[in-house]
């Protein structure tokens, strides 16, 4: 029998609301002591720029940004910069038991991601966690570099995720992306995006919709951790 989940609809929202609502959804977690997940998908309007939590902001030009209305934000999560823009993001919170692998961080970001590979699935895709990846640049461009726990299509990055752990509870949370715009990211972070290391769905889905691909994840979800969301 599945479990009852709690599942946040798409919706698009500013960044600092996005990075405040998944901080606001872990608290609400940990508070009930909720024993089962949260999945939520959302968008960002205006564009924005999201940096590690610990990350340093000087390479990032923020009068480009300001003169283009590109917002810039700091997440709960680690790893690198990133621009938010025409894309599909999600956030997974649930109790770090819950998880067969919840102690370990790489194994259990396989663990959710194996979820998001079975959507893709569901839509005619093969996503698979790659092999032997480094980086190769200071400030190299999040989507462009492979842990082996993100999910590559055709040995280019087709999600990257990140994740963060408060009172043995787990967010993850990552991006897909539509497409996206080199010379705006070259602005940005002085530093080209690498195209051959980038998966974007107009060239692999190009007629996937937003809600297609949410109900794809929604189902890989409930597939992979038996779960059924309200």
């Amino acid at each position: 029998m599945k479990q009852q989940a709690v599942f946040v609809p798409y919706e698009v929202h500013y960044g600092q609301y996005n990075m405040d609502k998944d901080s606001q959804l872990l608290d609400y977690c940990i508070c009930n002591r909720l024993r089962t997940p949260v999945l939520r998908f959302y968008g960002w309007k205006p564009a924005c720029v999201s940096l590690g939590r610990n990350q340093d902001d000087s390479h990032v030009n923020k009068d480009f940004c300001i003169k283009h209305n590109i917002d810039i934000v700091r997440r709960l999560t680690g790893g690198r910069a990133l621009l938010h823009d025409n894309e599909l993001t999600y956030s997974f919170i649930c109790p770090q038991d819950f998880l067969k692998n919840g102690n370990s961080v790489t194994q259990s970001y396989k663990e959710i991601s194996t979820s998001l590979a079975l959507g893709l699935k569901s839509l005619g895709v093969e996503a698979e966690f790659p092999q032997n990846t480094r980086a190769k640049t200071k400030f190299e461009y999040c989507m462009s570099l492979s842990t082996g726990a993100d999910l590559t299509c055709n040995g280019k990055k087709i999600i990257g995720s990140a994740q963060f752990r408060k009172q043995d509870y787990i967010l993850q949370h990552g991006s897909v992306m539509f497409d996206y715009d080199a010379t705006v990211i070259e602005s940005i972070f002085a530093e080209k995006p690498q195209i051959d290391k980038i998966a974007v769905l107009k060239d692999i889905l190009p007629s996937v919709t937003v809600e297609e691909l949410c109900e794809a994840f929604k189902y890989g979800f409930e597939e992979y951790f038996a779960l059924k969301f309200d």
